[in-house]
């Protein structure tokens, strides 16, 4: 297997924490959050005439990486487009992967709580202890024959 990159390594902590529905959306929003923001301020130094300030370039983050666009903010340099597109691959791909996977893991956790539990629901320690009770009702019972 070829190593993990930085990013690979933090992005599986990120989603290690990720163990609960309130860290799943804590790990999302950061993620999300820092996508925005970081495109805004880019978008900002990037395209300075058609952003002029930080908030007309958060602006145009939110609506991007929520996929809104309502396009009364655009890029018009070659360089502000790449990031933007950049920004629209992320926004769409990314926060939907890292969704994805969470749900993923959550699924498969409550899978595997079924399968442990075993049939109608019972852990192995529950169906061990009825066979025993079982065991020594029919000891009880062949004694009293």
């Amino acid at each position: 297997m070829a190593k993990e990159t930085r990013i690979e390594r933090r992005l599986d902590r990120n989603l290690a924490r990720a163990s609960t529905p309130r860290g799943a959306a804590i790990v999302i929003a950061s993620v999300t959050t820092s996508i925005t923001i970081l495109a805004g301020a880019m978008m900002t130094v990037i395209d300075r005439d058609n952003f002029p300030s930080i908030g007309t370039g958060m602006w145009w983050a939110v609506q991007t990486v929520t996929t809104v666009g309502y396009g009364d903010d655009v890029p018009v340099t070659t360089a502000g487009k790449m990031v933007a597109a950049v920004v629209m691959l992320l926004g769409i791909g990314f926060v939907t992967v890292i969704t994805a996977s969470i749900t993923g893991a959550f699924v498969a956790r409550s899978r595997q709580k079924e399968y442990d539990a075993g049939p109608g629901g019972m852990s192995a320690d529950q169906l061990a202890d009825i066979i025993d009770r079982l065991e020594r009702i029919e000891a009880g019972m062949r004694e009293g024959a």
